[in-house]
């Protein structure tokens, strides 16, 4: 895990190490919020939506002068769990894991006291928690170890310190699979596998030093 935060900020540090005027102001912060997400599944095992976690971290912004454009990125411990239900067996999922948000943004101003401001852009996020859980012998659910996502949203800021933002995280590509095992006749049976994606709707609030 030390390893994995040493990366992430080894790329952070490496975006935003490209000169900059002293009039492009660059402010570090700290951000944090709240999923409800979304894991699908085939109906067949278990589907569940609106299911709550959080995320904490580290966050950096830099905005252009005049034009209203700029980036930020940030390295964010993300927690999302879902109590998902197979025959008579429930067991808590959860995804612990390292994202990587890196955003560009487009600021227009509402006076010199506030913003509106849109955003998007990838998401990498490496999971770091338990990644396989196991209902009995015939049924399983396992996460993959790192997977991609993009960010849609947008946010107000605030005092030029306070950031409010709301966004859509959409999975792209498998986060997990589960697999069953099916009953083909009376006499045999045969193992079925479906992937998920688990998307995610997030708050946050952010405070630029």
């Amino acid at each position: 895990m030390k390893k994995i935060i040493s990366l992430a900020f080894l790329a952070l540090s490496f975006i935003f190490s490209t000169p900059i005027q002293a009039d492009e102001p660059l402010k570090f912060g700290v951000k944090a919020g709240l999923n409800v997400s979304d894991f699908y599944f085939d109906s067949d095992v278990f589907d569940k939506t609106n299911q709550a976690g959080w995320f904490i971290g580290p966050t950096v912004k830099f905005t252009l002068p005049v034009v209203g454009l700029g980036m930020d990125a940030s390295v964010l411990y993300d927690y999302r769990s879902a109590k998902l239900d197979y025959a008579t067996m429930t067991q808590t999922v959860k995804q612990q894991q390292i994202a990587i948000p890196v955003n560009a943004r487009y600021s227009i101003g509402l006076g010199s006291m506030a913003s509106v401001f849109f955003f998007g852009g990838p998401q990498v996020a490496f999971n770091i928690g338990e990644k396989e859980y196991q209902w009995n012998m015939s049924s399983t659910y396992a996460l993959k170890n790192s997977n991609f996502s993009i960010n849609l949203g947008f946010g107000v800021t605030a005092f030029k310190h306070l950031q409010v933002s709301a966004n859509y995280n959409i999975a792209c590509g498998k986060t997990g699979h589960a697999t069953w095992k099916t009953a083909t006749n009376a006499a045999t049976s045969a193992f079925k596998k479906k992937d998920s994606r688990n998307s995610s709707w997030q708050v946050g609030v952010a405070y630029f030093f």
